[in-house]
């Protein structure tokens, strides 16, 4: 079992040698098994990596479509941690799940082998009319930002999305360890999110960097990295790496299907056009 203060010291380490902090999503054991491979730094399970490989948006993961918790407890007792060596591997925890009771659940992640959570699925994510119901009737943000406390408490190593400098703030005070910037659903590939739809990086950067700042009034120490929207490619993250504050980028679409998607269809194009012998 990986500790918090192991964590945190693993990638500390790797801020001090120069190098950016890479969490990466997986929605199947062999997509884990080669982001240990490239030298990934953390291994991320959420819903919606399920959804995501089986073909679907990510943002089936915020849709009725199944027990959000469940869904990553399973994937990681029989998918991912069977096959992970050595990084740590992190459970997306549906904080405002009314059908858990949250220390006892973030106990049976912690013995099934997880070294920490993240808030995910995320209502930050959601705003309008629907976000003011959710936060009327105790279903709102405030609740992630309660589970990420208690985990933190119970000494459980921590990450928290975030959409807003005030969030930010939030997740700070309640003990997070990082901070991840998230910037919507990513762009790209055959489910992602249009070009149009994105904000731009350079409005990206800014946020970004509020978002930084907010945190780190509350909590100097604490880690920010980045994630989503127009992020797609490392070409994006080294732009954003280049002009904020932030020592790091978590990937899931961005790592685990973008970069697939053509390659499949063009090998399988490659064994189509291969010539045959003469017929019997």
């Amino acid at each position: 079992m990986t500790t918090r203060d192991e964590v945190l010291a693993r990638l500390r380490a790797q801020v001090e040698q120069g190098r950016p902090i890479v969490g990466t999503g997986a929605g199947t054991g062999i997509s884990a098994k080669f982001a240990e491979r490239g030298g990934a730094d953390l291994i991320l399970i959420y819903n919606s990596g399920r959804f995501r490989m089986a073909g679907h948006g990510s943002n089936a993961g915020l849709l009725a479509l199944g027990d959000a918790n469940a869904i990553v407890l399973e994937m990681g007792e029989r998918e991912v941690l069977p096959v992970v060596q050595d990084v740590p591997v992190i459970a997306g925890v549906n904080g405002t799940d009314p059908t858990r009771v949250m220390p006892r659940f973030l106990r049976t992640l912690e013995q099934a082998g997880f070294a920490g959570v993240i808030n995910f699925p995320s209502h930050g994510i959601i705003d309008g009319r629907w976000r003011e119901s959710l936060e009327a009737t105790g279903f709102g943000y405030d609740r992630e930002v309660d589970m990420i406390a208690t985990a933190s408490q119970l000494g459980l190593f921590t990450m928290a999305y975030v959409f807003t400098p005030d969030e930010a703030r939030r997740m700070a005070e309640a003990g997070v360890d990082v901070v991840v910037a998230h910037m919507g659903l990513t762009v790209g590939g055959s489910i992602g999110a249009s070009s149009d739809f994105a904000t731009s990086l350079d409005d990206c950067v800014a946020l970004i960097e509020e978002i930084a700042t907010s945190a780190r009034k509350v909590n100097p120490d604490v880690l920010v990295v980045s994630h989503g929207g127009p992020l797609a490619g490392p070409d994006d993250v080294a732009y954003v790496l280049g002009r904020t504050t932030t020592v790091g980028f978590v990937g899931a679409s961005s790592i685990e299907r973008i970069p697939i998607e053509e390659p499949i269809a063009d090998v399988v194009s490659t064994f189509k056009q291969l010539p045959m012998g003469p017929l019997p």
